[in-house]
């Protein structure tokens, strides 16, 4: 009826994308992000549940199947669907975490082709803070200094044994994107820093880092260290573990190589290349260092201290004796 033109049909509206956020805090806490994605993207949905992790392991969460299925990309820590035919419209998962070791053996990453994404690269900031926090604390006795404030003990000398950071030596064990965070600040506090790699870094082009960078952090063209030595074997690593190290970065990846990389024989050697002592971190995995031998180098002051942001296991049970290591 009527003689005017046929108006276009508007058909469907298209379906939003669906985000799937599994993380380990209360939604209000992610709401700031949630809001940016979404005035970011205006085509997005996000669905966010809450995951919880206790003991060392991610506890079950149920996520109802038509999310699954529904779902195009994911954001988690460690949660992940039980297979992946139940997200068969997923584009791509994004780790929080800057490693994915902790789901190597799980069927989406095993026999799945969908993309993992870490979060490698973001963290360089507030670890390299909490290093040199946990390194000002120790050189500068100032846990002992701390407990007299709580006596209410006025004793100076206490704070004689403090050490600057002015010329002392960081040996940084894996010069990723956390390495080089710890690099920068530390070169501004006038320290010394020296590199380790497993892949030799002689031209100036190997030594850019090729991932992301947080905009102002770490060192792009990889220019701090005065000096950088790699290598696959024991006998390249002690090489660097000889150059009287003062701060010992542990950050390299972990995989069969690398475990107990540190072990009875390398804190030895730390001890007679540095008599004051080699403070040691590990912002890595805790298998990396061999425990036991660390609590011994600890008790045999061949080592000043150590700072652990990983224990292996995680959670450290009350009964280890790692709990009572002195200056750890």
């Amino acid at each position: 009826m009527g003689g005017g033109p046929e108006l276009p049909s508007r058909g469907t509206p298209k379906e939003k994308e669906l985000v799937l956020c599994t993380l380990p805090w209360p939604e209000e806490r992610a709401a700031r992000g949630i809001k940016a994605l979404k005035e970011a993207f205006d085509d997005v949905e996000v669905k966010y549940y809450h995951s919880k992790y206790s003991n060392g392991n991610a506890e079950s969460l149920v996520v109802p199947d038509d999310v699954l299925r529904r779902a195009n990309y994911m954001a988690t820590l460690f949660w992940l669907p039980s297979s992946p035919m139940s997200i068969p419209h997923t584009k791509l998962i994004q780790f929080y975490s800057a490693g994915t070791n902790h789901v190597s053996n799980h069927p989406i990453y095993t026999d799945s082709e969908i993309p993992l994404c870490s979060a490698n690269g973001v963290h360089g900031p507030q670890i390299a803070e909490w290093v040199i926090m946990m390194d000002l604390v120790h050189s500068h006795s100032y846990t002992k200094l701390y407990d007299n404030q709580k006596k209410k003990v006025w004793d100076q000398a206490d704070g004689s044994n403090v050490s600057d950071r002015v010329g002392k030596k960081v040996g940084i064990l894996g010069y990723g994107s956390i390495g080089r965070q710890v690099a920068r600040v530390a070169k501004a506090m006038a320290m010394d820093v020296i590199a380790y790699t497993a892949s030799p870094r002689k031209t100036p082009e190997s030594k850019r880092d090729v991932g992301y960078i947080v905009p102002g952090t770490g060192d792009p063209d990889g220019s701090i260290p005065s000096a950088w030595y790699s290598g696959t074997d024991k006998a390249a690593m002690h090489e660097f573990l000889k150059q009287e190290i003062d701060l010992l970065v542990v950050a390299v990846p972990l995989t069969k190589t690398t475990t107990h990389l540190l072990s009875t024989e390398e804190f030895e050697l730390l001890h007679k290349s540095n008599p004051r002592g080699t403070y040691v971190a590990n912002i890595a995995r805790g298998q990396i260092i061999d425990q036991k031998a660390l609590i011994t180098a600890l008790e045999q002051k061949q080592i000043s201290g150590a700072a652990l942001d990983v224990t292996d296991p995680e959670p450290l049970p009350k009964d280890d004796p790692l709990w009572e290591a002195p200056n750890c």
